[in-house]
Formats: C-alpha cells, sequence, structure tokens
C-alpha cells in the first residue's frame, strides 16, 4: 500500500484540470452541499459541459463563466454529440460528463461517450462523488457485502414479473430505482414473486427537505406506502434482502435423460447443446451414448 503523503503528493498533482480529458463528475442527488470542491473546480473551468439536460445542471453554482460551452448527451442525443466532443479533445479543450443528478452512467446516459473516448485514445477521469444506490445501501441495513445493481425494472408489468422471476434466488442483496409514483405496484410485485416476509428498504428523496426511510417487510412496506401518498412523489430507491435459499443446480447427465424421455433423441440433443457449453455430438452422447455413432452419420448427411 502507498505510503499517505505519496497519496497526497498525487493528489496534489493532480488537481488542475488537465486538456484533452474527459471528466466524469458526480454532482447533487438533492442537496446542493453534496457537491465536492473538486467537482465545483472542474465544472468552473471545463471547456465543456456535457449534460443529460442543460437546464438541470445550469442550476449547480459556479457554472456562469464566459465561454463555456454546453452540449446534450441524454439517451437521444449522444450518439450524435459523440464525434464533435471527440474533435474537441483533439484540440485539446476538456470535458465535463454530467447526469441530472448522481454519478453518470449508473442508469443514466454517456456510456457510449466514455467508450469511445477511451478507444481514441484519450484520458477520462471520475470525480467521486453522490449516488442514490450506494447512499440508500449504506443507510438500509441490509448487507452491503456483495449486491445486485438492477436499475429501473421494465415498466410493464408482465415483463417485470419475468425479470423478477429471474431473481428469486438471487443471493445478494437486490437494488432498485423506481419513480415514486410506482412505489405500490413494485412492492406488490417484489412481495409477489420474492416473499411478502422478505426484508426490503425504501429509500425516498434522499438528502432532500422530504426525505424518508423505512425498512421491513416487503408487505408492510406495501401498506405504508399505499396509506400515506406523500410516499409516492418523488424517485426512489428500493432495496430487498437476497434469498437465503440455494439456487437449485441440476446435474447435466441427468437432464440430459430427462429430456431423452420425453423428446426424440436428436431434438433433447440439440437442446442439451444449446444449454450448455457442449458440442452436438457431446450432447448426443448424453441422451443416447448407444447411437452415438449413428447420430453423427446422420448429422453429416443432413
Amino acid at each position: 500500500m502507498p505510503e499517505y503523503n505519496d497519496v497526497m503528493s498525487k493528489q496534489t498533482l493532480q488537481a488542475g484540470i488537465e486538456p484533452g480529458t474527459l471528466y466524469v463528475v458526480a454532482t447533487p442527488i438533492g442537496n446542493l452541499d453534496d457537491l465536492t470542491p473538486r467537482a465545483r473546480q472542474i465544472l468552473a473551468e471545463a471547456t465543456i459541459i456535457a449534460a443529460e439536460d442543460t437546464r438541470m445542471t445550469r442550476r449547480l453554482p459556479g457554472l456562469d463563466k464566459p465561454g463555456k460551452q454546453w452540449v446534450s448527451v441524454n439517451e437521444h442525443s449522444e450518439a450524435k454529440a459523440i464525434p464533435g466532443l471527440l474533435a474537441r479533445l483533439a484540440e485539446g479543450s476538456n470535458i465535463a460528463l454530467v447526469s441530472d443528478a448522481g454519478t453518470p452512467l449508473v442508469s443514466d446516459p454517456g456510456y457510449r461517450l466514455v467508450d469511445a473516448v477511451h478507444s481514441a485514445g484519450f484520458s477520462v477521469s471520475p470525480l467521486p462523488g453522490a449516488c442514490a444506490a450506494i447512499a440508500a445501501l449504506s443507510a438500509a441495513g441490509l448487507a452491503s457485502d456483495r449486491f445486485c445493481f438492477e436499475g429501473f425494472l421494465p415498466p410493464r408489468r408482465s415483463a417485470r414479473l419475468r425479470r423478477l422471476q429471474a431473481l428469486v434466488r438471487e443471493p445478494r442483496t437486490l437494488i432498485f430505482y423506481v419513480p415514486a409514483r410506482d412505489l405500490s405496484e413494485v412492492l406488490a410485485d417484489l412481495a409477489a414473486s420474492l416473499g411478502e416476509q422478505r426484508l426490503a428498504a425504501v429509500a425516498r428523496e434522499l438528502t432532500k427537505l422530504h426525505e424518508t426511510l423505512r425498512r421491513d417487510s416487503l408487505v408492510a412496506l406495501k401498506d405504508w406506502v399505499d396509506g400515506d401518498t406523500n410516499q409516492r412523489r418523488g424517485e426512489a430507491v428500493v432495496m430487498v434482502s437476497g434469498s437465503d435459499t440455494p439456487p437449485q443446480t441440476v446435474e447435466l447427465g441427468a437432464l440430459a435423460q430427462a429430456l431423452a424421455g420425453e423428446l426424440p433423441p436428436s431434438r433433447a440433443a440439440r437442446l442439451i447443446a444449446g444449454l450448455s457449453s457442449l458440442s452436438r455430438q457431446q450432447a448426443w452422447a448424453l441422451v443416447h451414448p448407444d447411437n452415438q455413432r449413428s447420430q453423427t452419420s446422420e448429422d453429416d448427411s443432413a
């Protein structure tokens, strides 16, 4: 591990803004005092600010410097903006990438730009700060050594239930972003899919005036939200404890024999090969080892 003084020296050397660099800048999720001093400096000195919504970012303090260029980088404009931003980096400009709130790219636009900047050989530097998912997890009292960030669930209920079904046996703490207006419906689906008594937490409007954080069973949290219309305003993070049921595993040979009992051998072999890393010939050997040669000949002639 480096000595503390070595770390501080490196920080001092890197304190200024470097030309031809893309800075990924975390901004407050609510309380403006959470903007770090270094983020203030970078935003004030950056030649270009690439923002998810320039109207939102202009509300941050210290961004009234003359000559600053603003570029919209959202889900609709990002791809179109990338060539021009790369050209500006090549000229020596520096760019600050920000989302509406929190750390860019975490369920926000910006991935394509960062990927393109790396591919073009320019520097990318992160400025850490607020992130709703991490802030909520730190205060939820749920296991935080390993967690699974799922972002926003599908808005359509059928797709949402399919996604939740795939997470039933996930052992890590689950983290979801939820528009508060949808909290009741999402909590109901979580309870139905993962179990009504699964321990969970809801963090809403973090760092803002009406911040709420509550931990209880999924069914109790749904009842709480249903009984308080204020909990359906703003933005929320929902965290659910992981499953304590070990994931089910199926031995491949047993699965092959079960499929062979229900399907023609060739079809069973195709399914096994598709679900595993086995070749078609190896899958056929599991399904019907006595006829491996005949199946191989059949495949060659097909």
